[in-house]
């Protein structure tokens, strides 16, 4: 029994690790938002119905929370077509590298 317990302890670990992204899907998506709400949207990501998460949909954040809504809402297109807050749905790999400030050097009178 120990053993069948660390092998789907194992499994479990193994899915976790290349699927980060299958617990944070949309599972339901509303088919309208009031004005005030999406005019407090902080940012957006794009759900595609392809891979992990079965349900194209639109995750707007607000205040900490997020809500999943239908991407053919005309006011959520609006909102995409300004591109304000969107963000990659994966984000690039390493990390960014610093700009080097430039300090010139005064050449000595000689």
């Amino acid at each position: 029994v120990p053993f069948i317990s660390m092998l789907f302890l194992t499994q479990l670990l193994l899915f976790l690790a290349l699927f980060p992204g299958a617990f944070n899907c949309c599972t339901e998506i509303s088919d309208e938002i009031p004005k005030g709400i999406l005019r407090r949207v902080e940012r957006f990501e794009i759900q595609k119905a392809d891979g992990l998460c079965h349900l194209e949909a639109v995750i707007l954040y607000i205040e900490g929370r997020k809500f999943c809504v239908s991407p053919r809402i005309r006011k959520v297109k609006k909102l995409m077509k300004a591109n304000k807050y969107k963000i990659p749905r994966t984000k690039p790999h390493g990390r960014k590298h610093r700009r080097k400030k430039v300090v010139k050097k005064k050449e000595k009178k000689q």
